[in-house]
């Protein structure tokens, strides 16, 4: 299954988030290398926010992330929302759904 990752950054994220990039880039690599992370980055115009995908059995692993995330353990991050994704329509779908 699908699962959404959510954040939102505070107001001074792009002044603050050097010191920790390297950090949260490592994690997230490290969990696309383990099969969980699929897509993630920042939406911009305004850099605001972050979206990623993760595709496991349970939330466990994105949880695990956000816990471990240095965004959010120094207040990068204001907000964070886990969602489950009921993906029916790709290759990647999970639930592959076509019209009868």
């Amino acid at each position: 299954m699908h699962f959404l990752l959510c954040y939102d950054y505070a107001p001074d994220y792009a002044q603050r988030r050097g010191q920790f990039r390297d950090e949260h880039l490592r994690l997230a690599w490290e969990s696309q290398a383990r099969g969980e992370m699929q897509l993630g980055g920042a939406v911009d115009d305004p850099l605001d926010m972050a979206v990623m995908v993760f595709r496991c059995d349970s939330s466990a692993p994105v949880e695990a992330f956000v816990a471990a995330d240095p965004y959010v353990r120094n207040g990068i991050v204001t907000r964070w929302r886990i969602r489950r994704w009921h993906t029916v329509v790709g290759i990647e779908a999970t639930e592959p759904t076509r019209p009868r």
